[in-house]
């Protein structure tokens, strides 16, 4: 590699196209910069009510946990240099067409990952609406919730989870969220925002050799480790009041994160209407549905299926096929849109999905919806969101969770393209 990525040619900045992208990123772009006036507007002041860095209000400090420390970065063949323009010699050929990828405007790592995570009891939250949606990861009983308010600034939280190390990613313009691995063959990379989008959804960078990532698929698709794909644990949108009840001993990311950040506040208002328009999309939507309706997908053994939310609306439990592995899979009311009112608890009533493999001990359950949750018929016991038997001769036992994104109906056809479809 020659040179520092920093002081290259970029490609055309498309900042002005979408003013939205300006007010989430304009203050993130360098933590000591002026933000931009629509920023500096809304945001609030640290330890505000609203919003900041040290908003807690429980007077408690924030948990430090061990984190695994990332291998020593080893630059060869850099993405980010290649997308920039430079011609490197023994580079990989990128899986993507360059010209398929996107600046969103802000620079690589301008929005700032966390990498430093600090944790809060659920009893000590008092940040969080009932409704409000976190990211629920459970690795060996290692238990964590991530508010989409606070990775709605982010995206990335470099952490280390039942002894993972593991990056949680939500990406706001296809509202997905996945956590990945973040072990490849000898290496622990760290990632962080490269600032550009493909089929608008966040594309990563690894710091230790500047591959660039599909946040969406887990593919490496410019730079050495092009062609890799990364490991995905199952991660759940859920109801901070579900999440809080069903885990009183999880942990809870603070919004004491080093950053001052207004969160809570959504600068993406709207962007979910169901006729609305994806940022930076460029391709040909299926017009079976609008760009913008949410599809809950999975994808196992190469095979892929996608429900429209409506379709598990209606039906609250559905089950499928996918590859040789049965699934079900849960709808259930009471979470809040992320990206439809100017805060973030104050969306419309989406609702919650979980995929899971509908097995314990060997014993293959049917389910239905109740009031209550979920029952299945083989025992009567009661389950809920979380694929938890809460109730009757099964209580204390879990489903296995299947990784799953609910996203948009854009961005699922775009990465998924020979998805089978389940429709009403």
């Amino acid at each position: 590699m020659t040179g520092s990525f920093a002081t290259r040619r970029r490609r055309v900045l498309l900042l002005a196209a979408f003013p939205l992208i300006a007010v989430a990123c304009g203050s993130a772009a360098d933590d000591d910069a002026t933000p931009s006036p629509s920023v500096a507007a809304d945001s609030a002041e640290p330890g505000s009510a609203d919003g900041g860095s040290a908003g807690e209000g429980s007077g408690d400090e924030p948990i430090s946990l061990e984190q695994i420390e990332p291998s020593a970065p080893e630059v060869t063949v850099s993405g980010l240099s290649i997308f920039q323009g430079d011609d490197i010699e023994g580079a990989p050929e990128p899986l993507v067409d360059l010209d398929e990828i996107r600046s969103g405007g802000p620079p690589p790592d301008g929005i700032p990952s966390i990498d430093d995570p600090r944790f809060l009891p659920p009893d000590e939250v008092d940040f969080l609406e009932e409704t409000e949606p976190v990211l629920a990861l459970d690795i060996d009983g290692d238990v964590r919730a991530y508010p989409v308010q606070i990775l709605m600034w982010h995206e990335i939280v470099n952490d280390t989870v039942g002894g993972v190390p593991v990056a949680v990613t939500y990406c706001p313009l296809c509202n997905s969220a996945v956590a990945y691995d973040r072990r490849i063959g000898d290496r622990v990379v760290e990632f962080g925002t490269s600032g550009l989008l493909w089929n608008s959804a966040l594309v990563m960078y690894d710091r230790q050799t500047e591959t660039l990532w599909s946040h969406f698929t887990g593919q490496g698709i410019v730079g050495e480790l092009t062609g890799t794909e990364i490991d995905k644990f199952p991660v759940a949108t859920v109801p901070w009041g579900v999440w809080r009840d069903a885990n009183p001993d999880g942990l809870v990311l603070s919004r004491e994160t080093g950053f001052d950040r207004s969160y809570g506040r959504n600068p993406y208002p709207g962007y979910d209407d169901v006729n609305s328009q994806p940022f930076l999309f460029e391709g040909e939507v299926d017009g079976r549905y609008t760009a913008m309706t949410r599809i809950v997908g999975v994808e196992v053994d190469n095979d892929a299926l996608g429900v429209p939310l409506v379709t598990l609306q209606d039906e609250r439990v559905v089950t499928a096929d996918v590859g040789d592995t049965e699934l079900v899979m849960f709808w259930a009311p009471g979470t809040a849109s992320a990206l439809d009112a100017s805060d973030v608890s104050g969306g419309d009533d989406i609702g919650a999905t979980g995929v899971f493999i509908p097995v314990v001990d060997g014993e293959a359950l049917t389910f239905s919806a109740t009031d209550d949750g979920f029952v299945d018929d083989e025992t009567g016991s009661t389950w809920n969101l979380l694929g938890q038997a809460t109730d009757g001769p099964l209580a204390g036992a879990a489903l296995e969770a299947v990784p799953h994104v609910d996203t948009f109906w854009f961005a699922w056809s775009a990465f998924q393209p020979d998805s089978a479809i389940i429709e009403s």
